[in-house]
Formats: structure tokens, C-alpha cells, sequence
């Protein structure tokens, strides 16, 4: 096993396909670090002088009509539903400065979702790669040749998913590390890092874990759904018409059912939780309104629907590839 393992290993990274992936990747996170330089910019001096004039005529403003303002702004915050912010966050009072400048990009809190963005990236990549990887074997035939060689279908679908998984996991470090380590030097220099503590770090590292892990997973699956439908082009089919018609579609109409779905559970994973919103309507003295109730996935629902969902789709792949014809 661990023979035709690295096996796998060596045809895996040899294909075309693998190297144009693993490029693409590395070049999209180098593109989101420059998104994040751009963004840490200070203004320019022209941007402060012209912000300097707004902010000194909504003073002005504020001098002769801020008592209105802030009465109306309290009784706005009294109709406002639970759970709601502090009274100072929902009335500001006065204009500030901080108010017309922009804002300073804070390392803790750009991470989180500049790593679930990249998430999607790497597991996208290594379900594609890992689908042409298998698929390719059968619209060529070569899986009937390899069979000869090893009879052992288990044991050459075990290679097979193994060999796509073991080797997207240090693609999933490098980019990971490289997208951090690179945030964190140009959020140091442009912006604030004061608030990244050891907690912070700890957090971190855990999502950076379970990005690694998905990767490896999404390239093993890629290499079932490559078994089940023989096929590259089919799997990308597959793949996106899922993401429209269930995801897209399905999801935006029955909103109660997004906890069934992949995405929001991937998001519970990766960001140990993940929120949705969904409309809760009532007839109430001859009007009918409806209100957006905020819900919650949990860290544990994620896991044990992707895990779940996991092993059914490679017992699933094992159960055809040992039964079915490979010509």
C-alpha cells in the first residue's frame, strides 16, 4: 500500500493539471496580499484635507441641530430589536474624525475571513485536480492496464485517494503560512497588529489545521467523484450544478434548511461556527411582517456532517470500483 502510495505520489505531481492548480493558487494568494496592501494604505493628503472639510461642516451642523439628532436617534434606538448594540455605539454623539477617516486594518480581525476565503480556494482546487487525477485514468483506459499490474481494487483505490490527499497537504501549508506570515508583515507596517495576542495565534493555527485537513479531504473525494463519474468534465458538471440549483436556488428560498447544506457547514468548520439569517413572518392585528432571526451552526455540527458525508462518498466510490466494469 505504501509502494503504490507513493506511486500515486509521483504521477500526481508530474501531471500538467497539478502544476497549473498549485500555480494558479500560489498566484491568487499573492494577488490577495496586494488586495490587503492596497487596502492597509493610508489616505493621501489630499483624501485628509478633503475629509478635514467634512468633517468640520457636519460639526457645524451638529452645533445647530445635534440635540434633534440625538432625541431622534434614541427613540429610533428604543423601537430597535433584541439583541441590540449599547446606546453609544447606536447614537455616536458628535462627529469625529474617526468617523470621516478610514479605517485602520486590524490583523485579528482581517484573518478570519481572509482565510476562509482562501479555504475555498485550496479545497476547489484540489477537488478539481484530484477528479481529472482519477477521471483521466478512465477515459484513457490506463485503469485497466494498472489493474493487471495490481489486481487489489481496494487497494489501488486506497492509493489512489491517498496519493491526492497526502499530496495537496503541503500545498494547503505552504499557501496558508505563506498568506499569513505575508498579511501579518504588511498589517504590521500599514496597519495594527497590537491586538494579535497568543489566543489570536492559537485560533489561528487551529483554522489553518482544518484548512489543511479539508484540502486533503476535497482532493480525496475529488478522486471518488472521478471513480463514480469517470470523468473531469463530468465532476466539474456535478460540482457546479450543485452550487447552483442546491446551494444557489434551493438554499435561497428555504432558508431553514441551510444547516443541511455543504457550504454553511464547510463555514461552521473551518470558522468553528458559522451564523445564517432566516425570515420569520406573523399576522398580527390585520398586518403581516416578517423579521430576520439570526441562527447558528455549530463548530460540531460542521464536523460531524462533513464527516459523515465524507466516509458515505468514499464507501460509496469503493463499493463501484470494486463491482463495476473499469472498460
Amino acid at each position: 500500500m505504501i509502494r503504490l502510495t507513493g506511486v500515486e505520489l509521483r504521477r500526481l505531481i508530474a501531471r500538467r493539471l497539478t502544476v497549473i492548480g498549485v500555480g494558479g493558487v500560489l498566484i491568487i494568494t499573492a494577488l490577495l496580499l496586494f488586495a490587503v496592501w492596497r487596502d492597509a494604505q493610508p489616505m493621501s493628503a489630499a483624501e485628509q484635507r478633503q475629509n478635514q472639510i467634512y468633517l468640520e461642516e457636519a460639526q457645524k451642523d451638529w452645533k445647530l441641530n445635534g440635540a434633534q439628532y440625538q432625541k431622534d436617534c434614541e427613540a429610533q434606538y428604543q423601537s430597535q430589536p433584541d439583541p441590540k448594540p449599547s446606546l453609544k455605539e447606536f447614537c455616536p454623539g458628535p462627529p469625529t474624525i474617526d468617523q470621516f477617516g478610514k479605517p485602520e486594518v486590524v490583523f485579528a480581525e482581517l484573518m478570519p475571513d481572509l482565510l476562509q476565503g482562501v479555504s475555498y480556494l485550496l479545497v476547489g482546487i484540489a477537488f478539481l485536480v484530484g477528479a481529472s487525477f482519477v477521471g483521466a485514468e478512465f477515459s484513457s483506459g490506463a485503469i485497466g492496464n494498472w489493474l493487471t499490474f495490481e489486481p487489489r481494487r481496494m487497494r489501488v483505490y486506497g492509493s489512489k485517494l491517498l496519493g491526492g490527499a497526502i499530496g495537496f497537504v503541503p500545498v494547503a501549508v505552504v499557501v496558508v503560512a505563506f498568506l499569513t506570515l505575508g498579511a501579518f508583515v504588511i498589517v504590521d507596517q500599514l496597519g495594527n497588529t497590537a491586538s494579535t495576542t497568543g489566543k489570536v495565534w492559537g485560533d489561528l493555527n487551529e483554522t489553518s489545521g482544518r484548512i489543511v485537513l479539508m484540502t486533503a479531504v476535497g482532493a480525496a473525494l475529488g478522486g471518488v467523484v472521478g471513480v463514480l463519474l469517470r470523468h473531469t468534465a463530468a465532476a466539474i458538471g456535478l460540482v457546479m450544478g450543485y452550487l447552483i440549483l442546491i446551494e444557489g436556488v434551493f438554499g435561497s428560498f428555504l432558508t431553514k434548511a441551510q444547516p443541511w447544506l455543504v457550504r454553511l457547514n464547510f463555514d461552521a468548520f473551518i470558522g468553528h461556527g458559522a451564523t445564517y439569517w432566516v425570515q420569520q413572518c406573523e399576522s398580527s392585528g390585520g398586518s403581516y411582517s416578517c423579521t430576520s432571526v439570526e441562527k447558528h451552526v455549530s463548530f460540531e455540527h460542521g464536523a460531524w456532517y462533513l464527516g459523515i458525508t465524507a466516509v458515505a462518498l468514499v464507501v460509496l466510490g469503493a463499493l463501484v470500483f470494486r463491482r463495476r466494469d473499469v472498460n
